[in-house]
């Protein structure tokens, strides 16, 4: 029977229930095809192997030949597509563990696919939001977190902000529609700061008249 690896979660993408008052605005994954590409860079990697099968071809085509060059090349053409096919596996894997949620409150991030690790970032503690947008619309949201807070490269990868290793910044990665989820991130965020926060203290006794 299928089994469903998130089934604990009282709600999906959040590790519980939002408090009174709090609300989802928005929910998606990373497009996986999109997250193989910029994350994985699926795309460099088959133009690695493929330079080298025309490197094998082109140095021996001159001494045997065109047919006996290619099926001498051919094998680093099988590696590459072996390669490949195990990063778009990876990039699926990736994204379909993944759940971006958020609020009109805080952005949550449930990431991993071996080690699950959820993210609550209350906008309060988010100083600025970079959206870096591709031709296809997909796009990722990094975050600059406000004081010393410092998050896992390791742990987090690949939803982190490209090679910003000595202050790591939550990404929202290759989600679609990145434009939109953008502005509906800014205007949750921006109505959320500026709402006065209320704190409740104890009531202190009134002084004694002299």
């Amino acid at each position: 029977m299928p089994h469903d690896d998130f089934a604990i979660e009282p709600v999906p993408g959040l590790p519980e229930r939002p408090p009174e008052g709090e609300h989802i605005l928005w929910q998606g994954r990373p497009h996986w095809w999109a997250l193989s590409r910029e994350a994985l860079s699926i795309h460099w990697v088959a133009g690695y192997f493929l330079l080298l099968t025309l490197w094998r071809f082109l140095t021996l085509v001159d001494q045997v030949g065109a047919g006996a060059a290619f099926a001498s090349a051919s094998p680093f053409l099988i590696m590459g597509a072996v390669v490949c096919a195990l990063l778009m596996v990876v990039g699926f894997v990736q994204a379909r563990a993944t759940l971006y949620t958020i609020t009109n409150r805080r952005v949550a991030m449930r990431i991993g696919a071996a080690l699950t690790v959820t993210l609550n970032l209350p906008f309060t503690q988010i100083r600025t939001a970079d959206l870096d947008l591709r031709r296809d619309g997909t796009g990722t949201i990094a975050l600059d977190l406000e004081g010393s807070t410092r998050l896992s490269y390791l742990v987090c990868w690949p939803h982190l902000r490209p090679w910003w290793i000595r202050r790591t910044q939550p990404a929202l990665r290759c989600i679609p529609e990145a434009e939109k989820v953008a502005r509906l991130l800014a205007e949750a965020a921006e109505a959320r700061v500026s709402t006065p926060q209320v704190e409740r203290r104890p009531a202190t006794a009134p002084m004694a008249a002299e």
